[in-house]
């Protein structure tokens, strides 16, 4: 592997100046590294630099950071500047920042999480042909020393659309996405026609947060959504999806006899589903659409580490390669409708059904 040869003052005082500046946690670690003088030569490196959405948004980021956390593990790395590390974004504004932080700590592997962060990226690998870069969620195309990680999101989209058009008692459900993008929309296009399929009366109501860290402006969407008799939100946007969460717990404590339902993503997100309902443990996540942004970002950083970075080529995970689909946490997900998923996931796979990457009328 390629490494950057600085002088040790200029090194010390990047290392020191903006590591510290720059990462969610850890800064004494990276104090103690930056003293230290960095990574050893013939160690392999990577770090992740995060959308303002946060390493611990309960979905995309989170679920990247525990992909780099099981890299670590397998190669016996640890968390730092002689390892693995992330470095958080608070604002679009940092993306370029911390992108140019990770290169001057000579990590080897840089990825970026989330298709924001693709401008920011295509700048800096330009200026930086040394370094391997990785964007997760996007393309981008003719610059080598770029690996792009995508998924087939409107495929496991589709999947959790059919739970939801058969599990509906209102024939109403509801879709919540971080922003109006290409991207998105794939998700929203996906689960409405998953819903549509297996309930062609029910109605799909999508709309768009515009932002993937505002809980608060998700928690008020999906208020306005339950309250017009919508009990299924399918939610498609970071940390502002946990407003969602909040809001059916809140709903149930109130009202237990009622459905609030709330389908998750990215990663099985059971666990932000329980709610304590008159003493009663109860759980309003109905399933979720996993995207294993883990795995896609082990398996491209061993492949780095052994020599095979796949710069300039796009990976696409989809339902075939166990990559997008239904949560394992299926408890509240009836025999009808995880018979379905299996049915339509099989129709998918051998191309009988095509999925659209966009909702009716775009």
């Amino acid at each position: 592997m390629k490494k950057r040869k600085f002088g040790l003052a200029m090194s010390l005082v990047l290392a020191a100046g903006t590591m510290l500046g720059g990462c969610g946690g850890g800064d004494k670690e990276k104090e103690k590294g930056a003293e230290e003088g960095g990574k050893k030569d013939d160690q392999f490196t990577v770090a992740m630099v995060t959308d303002v959405g946060g390493v611990d948004d309960k979905s995309f980021n989170q679920s990247a950071w525990e992909g780099l956390q099981a890299f670590g593990k397998e190669n016996g790395l640890e968390k730092g500047t002689d390892g693995f590390d992330y470095i958080q974004s608070k604002s679009d504004t940092d993306y370029k920042t911390n992108l140019n932080t990770a290169v001057r700590n000579q990590f080897d592997l840089i990825y970026g999480i989330g298709y924001k962060l693709q401008p920011a990226i295509e700048e800096v690998a330009k200026q930086r042909p040394d370094s391997q870069f990785a964007i997760v969620d996007s393309e981008i195309k003719g610059i080598d020393n770029v690996a792009s990680i995508t998924f087939k999101d409107h495929e496991g989209s589709f999947l959790v659309g059919v739970v939801a058009g058969l599990t509906t008692k209102s024939d109403k459900v509801g879709f919540i996405g971080g922003t109006d993008s290409d991207l998105i929309n794939k998700f929203a296009g996906g689960f409405e026609a998953g819903v549509k399929a297996v309930n062609p009366k029910a109605e799909v109501k999508i709309e768009f947060a515009g932002a993937f860290d505002k809980a608060d402006k998700g928690q008020q969407m999906a208020s306005a959504m339950y309250s017009s008799g919508i009990d299924v939100i399918y939610h498609a946007a970071g940390a502002t999806g946990n407003g969602v969460f909040t809001e059916a717990k809140g709903l149930k404590q109130k009202d237990p006899s009622k459905d609030y339902w709330v389908i998750g993503v990215d990663r099985d997100q059971a666990e932000e589903g329980k709610v304590n309902v008159n003493g009663k443990e109860m759980n309003v996540t109905l399933t979720s659409m996993v995207k294993r942004v883990d795995v896609a970002v082990q398996d491209l950083a061993t492949k780095a580490k052994d020599g095979k970075f796949p710069g300039g080529e796009v990976i696409a995970y989809g339902l075939e390669d166990g990559a997008v689909g239904i949560a394992p946490t299926q408890d509240n997900v009836s025999d009808e409708a995880k018979k379905a998923v299996d049915e339509w996931a099989e129709k998918i796979k051998s191309g009988e059904v095509k999925v659209p990457e966009k909702p009716e009328g775009k």
